[in-house]
């Protein structure tokens, strides 16, 4: 699994800020005004949609902001100007980063982004330089409390998972992208409770880091997650648990 997985989940599960929340529901709006441009305003036509809006609510995003996207995005006006990004660069000691942006001025979110990576330890690479070292899956978040994980593994294998990832307090369960939904509603059906469900991009093996270079991806990591164009960062770095714990943003 992959330690910025890891570090997410410790993120929501801790919460977040009023201001960051704000922040979340803007990338989410940004989201669905694409996918609306892309598939058109019918989530049961629009795959890419439906996930986004589904992800949404996920956050608890009022549907009055949902709606209002949805409408943006039919009426071609703010969406119109967004374009999808894909940025690749390595952190310190060499660790792969795939950063994910929806920008109505790419020169401005490429130095942006540059510049990040720059002040952090890392490096903005050519397209094509870490891409390969991920995969695209579908990956929902099952938290334990005091359920049996291994149990809830057992279902979620049952309901279509390729995959099931037992760590504290939570699963990860890895779908076909194609199939998230499905292995989504499956587990519903059986009353487990979903605390996330998108589509990922994983890396295909991950890279230990000693503590200087983990805090300092870790702050790199972070600060781009902090750009209000990006949308999703992932990276092949493993943060042991004492680094999470000991790390403050």
């Amino acid at each position: 699994m992959s330690g910025h997985s890891k570090w997410s989940t410790i993120k929501r599960q801790k919460g977040v800020t009023d201001s960051r929340r704000g922040q979340l529901f803007t990338k989410l709006a940004r989201e669905i005004i694409v996918a609306v441009r892309e598939g058109g305003s019918n989530p049961e036509a629009n795959f890419r949609l439906r996930l986004t809006v589904q992800k949404a609510r996920d956050n608890n995003m009022p549907l009055d902001n949902i709606d209002r996207a949805i409408k943006r995005g039919s009426g071609h006006a703010e969406g119109a100007s967004l374009a999808e990004m894909v940025l690749e660069g390595y952190g310190p000691n060499g660790v792969a980063i795939l950063v994910t942006a929806l920008s109505d001025n790419r020169n401005r979110t490429l130095q942006d982004v540059r510049n990040i990576f720059y002040r952090n330890g890392g490096n903005l690479g050519e397209a094509g330089c870490v891409a390969w070292l991920f995969d695209s899956r579908g990956l929902i978040t099952v938290e334990t409390n005091a359920q049996d994980a291994e149990k809830l593994a057992l279902e979620a294998i049952d309901a279509g998972a390729e995959d099931v990832k037992i760590e504290d307090n939570y699963i990860e369960v890895y779908t076909k992208p194609a199939e998230l939904e499905l292995v989504r509603e499956a587990l519903g059906q059986k009353n487990i409770a979903i605390a996330s469900a998108e589509i990922s991009m994983i890396p295909k093996t991950v890279m230990e880091l000693e503590e200087k270079a983990a805090l300092q991806t870790l702050r790199l990591l972070d600060r781009l997650e902090e750009l209000d164009e990006v949308q999703h960062v992932s990276s092949n770095a493993d943060f042991p648990d004492a680094i999470l714990e000991k790390y403050q943003p």
